[in-house]
Formats: C-alpha cells, structure tokens, sequence
C-alpha cells in the first residue's frame, strides 16, 4: 500500500475538506503553505468561477503542487469543473456525491490522483475496483451531506481498511492532534477535517459563521433532510421548520420546496444565521478560538505527538 504522503505531496497527513462556499483560494494555499492538501470545494461554483479561485489559490502558495479540487459528482457541470481544474495544472482530484467510475481512468489517463468520499465499506471497496487512488471515509459526525447509513467514524474506519487495499483517509468529528492520533490507530493513513478548518482566518465562511461555532455546544447540530439528502446542521430558526415538516411526515417534494434556493450561500457564506442552511460536523463545540490555518496545523501536530506520549501499555 502506497503511504499518503508518498501519494500526495505533502507534508502532514492532512487534509482540509473542500467545502461549499467556505474552501475557496485562501484557505486552499493557506492549507498548501503549512504542510497539508488545500482543497478548493467546487461544489458551490460554475466553472469559471472555479477558474478564478484556481488561479488565485496558485498565486498565493509556494506549493502549488499540494492544491487539489473537490468536485461533487451530482452536478450538470462536473465535466467542465473538472476539465477546468485540469488545464489548469490540477493533479489531485477528491470526487463525492455519485459514483467515480465515469471519470477515474479518464483523470488517471491525465496524470491525476482521484480520491472519493464514502460512507461504508462496500462503497469503498467499488471505489477500488473503479481505480480510486484513495477513499475518504467519512462518518456520520461529519458536517455537511452524510452517507444514509448513519456509521460513526470509530466504527467505520477500521472496517473501510478491512475492506481495501488503497490508502484511507478519515474524516468526521476529526477536530484536534488527539482525534488525529486516533484515527491512524485505526489504520486510516491521514485524516480530512472539514469543521476545525472553518473557524480560521483564511475561511471564507461568514463572521456570523465562525463566531456561532465558537459559541456552540455538543447539541448544536442536528442531522436533518433523510428523506432528500441527509445533512449536518447548526440548529437554527431554517433546522426547526425542516423538523416540524420531518415530524409531520412531509414529503421529499415539500422539502425540497423549503430549500428553495440559495439557503447554504445565504447561511455559510453571507451570514444569515436563522434562515441560512448552515453545514457544520459535531465537532464544532470543541473549537475555542479562529486562527490562522498555520497555527492550527501547527497545534495539530503538537497535540498529535502530546497524544502518543500519554498511550500506556495494557
């Protein structure tokens, strides 16, 4: 099996998610600058957009090499999002949200590595068979959209690296140098942490954004829409409608109807934290402050290694 670090080049065994309307340039090379795999999440972006925050993103990292996309597989655009990110000089690939199989020779054709998140271990196993370089297995404490199965990160890491022979990356409730540590006990080859990377200084979420983690408790979130799409959310005034609807047992067409559109851009990117649709992992009540994405990989490292020296034998 291929190490992650020898796969990706980068320093840490790390991951920043790329997250919708929140993984735009800045995190991305502020990610790349301090060791880890910047990701760009295209999923909020037309492919000229994409392009700009591509180019930008190059500009402003030394390594431009450990920029990678994220590119959600669900969307009439993915092709011209992912022919983009390649003329660009795009070499490493995270898909999610579908299945790999219609793009992953055709990227590795391109000299790309394609990564893909999943949600259980048969899912993983197809990833490989498909050609996936690596699998992100998330589980249900992550922010954002989550697989039906509802599996927890404890339990389903280890059962992913049962089930492949590629690396793995885990993700879900990964916030700080312990979960870290924790995850690679389990046999994952890296983590991907989404939420810890959301209240920095390069994030493109909202004030209102980071300052609602800052303030959250380990009941804020809520795992909401089954019937549509599951997804993690902040509990706001938009979360309790969309109970009240799920209690009364309305129908997918009613809650798509709620949506509408533009909910998440209003929530995470513009600051409106009633009505917004606010993607955030269970996690978010452990996170105490909003740095700079350099002290936080910085502090991640130290209490990985403050970790390992606190493990006692049996």
């Amino acid at each position: 099996m291929k190490n992650i670090t020898s796969l990706l080049p980068i320093k840490y065994p790390i991951i920043q998610a790329g997250m919708v309307w929140v993984s735009g340039a800045k995190l991305a090379a502020a990610s790349a600058n301090a060791g880890i795999l910047g990701v760009i999440g295209a999923g909020s972006m037309k492919p000229d957009l994409l392009e700009q925050h591509i180019i930008k993103a190059k500009s402003l990292t030394s390594h431009p090499e450990r920029l990678a996309v994220n590119v959600p597989l669900l969307y009439e655009k993915t092709k011209e999002q992912l022919e983009t990110s390649l003329r660009l000089g795009i070499k490493i690939f995270i898909t999610s949200a579908g299945s790999p199989k219609p793009y992953t020779k055709w990227l590795k054709d391109q000299g790309a590595v394609v990564i893909h998140v999943v949600s259980s271990p048969i899912l993983a196993k197809k990833c490989e068979d498909a050609g996936c370089d690596a699998v992100i297995a998330e589980g249900f404490e992550a922010g954002g959209h989550n697989g039906r199965d509802e599996i927890t990160t404890l339990v389903l890491i280890p059962q992913v690296v049962d089930a492949v022979k590629i690396p793995v990356i885990a993700a879900g409730g990964i916030i700080d140098g312990r979960g870290l540590a924790a995850v690679l006990a389990l046999g994952a080859q890296g983590a991907q942490m989404g939420t810890r990377f959301v209240a920095t200084q390069e994030s493109s979420a909202h004030e209102n954004f980071k300052q609602a983690i800052l303030h959250s408790d380990p009941g804020s979130t809520m795992l909401m829409m089954k019937k549509h799409l599951p997804v993690r959310l902040l509990k706001n005034a938009f979360s309790d409608e969309i109970k009240k609807l799920e209690d009364q047992g309305a129908s997918e067409e009613e809650i798509i109807k709620l949506l509408g559109h533009g909910r998440a851009k209003a929530g995470m990117l513009e600051g409106d934290m009633q009505s917004g649709e606010i993607e955030i992992g269970q996690g978010c009540s452990m996170i105490k402050s909003c740095p700079s994405v350099h002290d936080v990989v910085e502090q991640l490292i130290v209490e990985y290694q403050n970790s390992l020296k606190i493990l006692r034998p049996l």
